[in-house]
């Protein structure tokens, strides 16, 4: 049987990327993280992330079984700190936050979920957390105290993706912060992608397909939505956004 892992990495050689759409537990009722799940699927999403920066819901748990058994695609934890962690979950990004300076979110956060994480047996990604400047101060930015890296400075952020890749990390992820005014760059993306061999998924102010091709034909191996997809008014837009990442790119 595959793990999330492979199953992640067939979704990108046969797709040439995929899309996966994040769902933020406090941002809505159960019913309607349910319903938006469920349209995902539906939209020939790949998979779905779980978490955010803040969890004013005692509910996590039930909140990600719910989902995990509405849906058959894979169901991984993205999250913001230890407390979000659940064992109906398919895996959890267990992400470093690379680009800061701050401990507690290198390391801290990690040792204090670690052991929960291994007593679930759940499947852990090692991922590599970047955070990039993306015109404003983004709750990521402000819950982790940490500084993203400038978006005018591609170097770091390559010199970054190869400490990750070199410390062991299986995947990178470019983050411009929930409700970002700015994409991720292009040129970043595609320096990064050119200077590591392991994927990079990218998200954050991707609030239409177009954007989300454009970071596709830079390098992306994977697309992440978020807030653009709280308004259930663009929920029309998700098989845009599936075919804009999946459409053959070579």
């Amino acid at each position: 049987m595959k793990t999330t892992y492979e199953t992640l990495m067939s979704i990108k050689k046969k797709r040439g990327a995929g899309y996966l759409v994040l769902i933020d537990p406090d941002k809505k009722e159960m019913r309607e993280l349910v319903c938006l799940a469920k349209q995902c699927e539906a939209s020939d999403v790949d998979g779905l992330l779980i978490g955010g920066s803040l969890l004013f819901e005692t509910v996590f748990d039930h909140c990600v079984k719910k989902i995990k058994e509405a849906v058959s695609i894979p169901v991984i934890l993205f999250p913001g700190n230890s407390r979000q962690v659940s064992g109906s979950a398919d895996a959890i990004l267990f992400m470093t936050m690379i680009s800061g300076r701050n401990a507690h979110y290198l390391i801290g956060e990690q040792v204090i979920s670690a052991p929960i994480v291994r007593s679930l047996n759940l499947e852990a990604i090692p991922t590599g957390y970047m955070l990039i400047e993306s015109g404003k101060t983004t709750a990521a930015e402000f819950m982790s105290n940490s500084q993203p890296i400038p978006r005018h400075k591609p170097e770091i952020a390559v010199a970054t993706a190869m400490a990750g890749e070199l410390l062991g990390l299986k995947m990178l992820y470019l983050e411009a912060g929930s409700g970002a005014d700015k994409p991720v760059p292009d040129n970043m993306i595609r320096e990064v992608v050119k200077s590591v061999r392991i994927p990079v998924i990218v998200g954050g102010g991707i609030r239409d397909p177009q954007i989300a091709r454009d970071k596709v034909l830079a390098g992306a191996d994977f697309i992440v939505t978020g807030t653009v997809m709280e308004d259930m008014a663009n929920h029309s837009m998700l098989k845009e956004f599936a075919k804009a990442v999946h459409h053959d790119v070579h």
